[in-house]
């Protein structure tokens, strides 16, 4: 979702630069900074992003600067009465209270705003708009190009790290035999414990509580969802439809199964695996942020 670009334009007598960036964000956000004396312009650009750009936080930004001659340049009378009233009650104020100012000059004076009137309100801006909506199109596709290229390097580093998490998995599933033998042995000691120190124990009752618990233990279904996810993300990242929700989602999936595993593995390999599978799962979150 980051991304930068600029495009600069004239049209005499205006002269103008877009700037728009984007930094990570739930949805999408933007922030359009325009001036709003050009009829019609923030809706266009409002549309326009929202057509290019599914997801991040996006500010757009215009300045625009029109050159000036002596035939629209004038004093703004009623600006400028404003103005000098507001100074003199200021300088009236400091006084009573034995705070000496500064003189202002004229030109400090002129400075302020709307006491010079470069007419550029009552011009026709239509002309200008259109010019300056006819630039979205190349401003987006430059802002889109730095996000696509930053999203293929991207795309590069969570396909490793699916390949690890597949690998993760793999390995898990080669620990089921080794891990059902020690669970079975861990069962027949304490089953050992227990018929040593009863009188009359159910047998029947015995072997339902040793399936129950070979039930509650059982780790397959977890590790057929995690390879389910690998192969689900690697589809969506294939894919050139926006993906980043999508994603967010299924790192949420990848890590509560990790979670689960963990909680049921009762075997110490598999519980490292476990944990491998929680730190990586964090790893791609941090990097699905970035996507679109």
């Amino acid at each position: 979702m980051t991304g930068f670009a600029t495009l600069k334009g004239e049209l005499a007598p205006w002269s103008w630069s877009w700037d728009i960036r984007s930094v990570n964000a739930r949805g999408l956000d933007m922030r359009i900074r325009v001036p709003d004396w050009i009829e019609g312009l923030e809706p266009a650009v409002r549309k326009a992003v929202s057509d290019a750009v599914a997801r991040g936080n996006v500010t757009v930004s215009l300045r625009v600067s029109r050159e000036t001659d002596e035939g629209n340049v004038a004093v703004n009378p009623a600006a400028l009465e404003h103005a000098v009233r507001m100074l003199a009650e200021i300088n009236a104020t400091a006084a009573r209270n034995g705070l000496p100012l500064a003189h202002v000059s004229a030109a400090e004076i002129a400075s302020m705003r709307g006491v010079i009137d470069t007419a550029q309100g009552d011009a026709d801006t239509a002309p200008l708009a259109k010019a300056l909506i006819a630039d979205l199109p190349g401003l987006l596709a430059a802002f889109n190009d730095m996000r696509a290229h930053e999203g293929q390097a991207l795309r590069e580093v969570i396909e490793a790290q699916l390949a690890e998490l597949a690998s993760l998995v793999e390995q898990a599933e080669g620990l089921m035999e080794a891990r059902g033998e020690a669970q079975r042995e861990t069962l027949r000691a304490a089953l050992a414990r227990v018929t040593d120190n009863t009188d009359g124990i159910d047998a029947d009752r015995v072997e339902q509580e040793l399936a129950l618990i070979a039930v509650k233990s059982d780790v397959r279904e977890e590790l057929d969802r995690l390879a389910a996810h690998v192969d689900q993300a690697r589809s969506l990242l294939a894919g050139d439809e926006p993906r980043g929700r999508k994603l967010d989602f299924l790192m949420q999936e990848f890590n509560r199964e990790a979670n689960t595993l963990c909680s049921k593995a009762g075997f110490q390999p598999l519980t490292r695996i476990g944990l491998d599978l929680k730190a990586l799962i964090d790893q791609m979150r941090e990097q699905v942020q970035n996507i679109e």
